[in-house]
């Protein structure tokens, strides 16, 4: 059976992390669950392949040869932080927060809000682009 990493150190069965998230949407029972459930299922559109995986007790996170974002909720927000945004272009504008960074980048998700989907697809395939880019181009790093 195929575990995923849960929180630090701990495993559960790869199942049971998809479970511990549809348990998340349908506990915030608001807009705020619907808002999450989406952007889950836009990443799983853009990336077939991607992981899921809960971490910090009790963030979703997807990950593809590394993270590609988390799905963090707040009172007032949903919250996708992709771990290498500064990374990535962004022609559409959808980074919004966490723009002071190095680092990360984050789009703040609001009640009503309206995201071009075929944009933020496309920002989730340039952070899988990344992830798996680095860690190939790692591998093949001559030996002096």
């Amino acid at each position: 059976m195929k575990k995923e990493t849960i929180g630090a150190k701990e495993e559960v069965a790869a199942g049971t992390v998809s479970q511990l998230i549809d348990e998340r949407i349908k506990e915030l029972s608001d807009w705020r669950g619907e808002m999450l459930a989406w952007a889950r299922t836009l990443i799983k559109q853009a990336d077939p392949e991607v992981v899921e995986e809960w971490k910090w007790r009790g963030v979703p996170v997807w990950s593809h040869g590394g993270i590609i974002c988390t799905g963090e909720t707040y009172k007032h927000a949903v919250k996708m932080t992709f771990a290498k945004g500064a990374s990535l272009e962004d022609p559409s504008g959808l980074f919004n927060a966490s723009l002071e960074g190095n680092t990360r980048r984050a789009i703040d998700l609001h009640e009503g809000d309206r995201i071009d989907e075929a944009a933020l697809k496309t920002l989730i395939r340039a952070a899988v682009d990344l992830n798996t880019s680095v860690r190939t181009s790692a591998r093949r790093k001559p030996t002096e």
